[in-house]
């Protein structure tokens, strides 16, 4: 469950790492914003990034389970 377990532990920290941004400054600080001719990508942080890479992992665990549970069934 070493995946699992790293996934919740990104998206628990990113959470965490928002709301303490919140609590100190009222908002959450965002510092990568990306430009690219007149196209503008969504600004994010670092807690962002570790929320989305937990959501990430958490699918790719549910997939690999899923796969194990269908092996195990034939």
């Amino acid at each position: 469950q070493r995946l699992q377990n790293s996934a919740y532990a990104l998206i628990i920290g990113g959470a965490l790492a928002n709301m303490a941004d919140r609590a100190y400054h009222g908002f959450v600080v965002d510092f990568f914003d990306f430009y690219w001719q007149q196209w503008h990508y969504p600004v994010f942080n670092v807690a962002d990034i570790a929320i989305c890479i937990g959501a990430a992992l958490l699918a790719i665990d549910a997939i690999k389970n899923n796969e194990k549970k269908t092996e195990k069934a034939q």
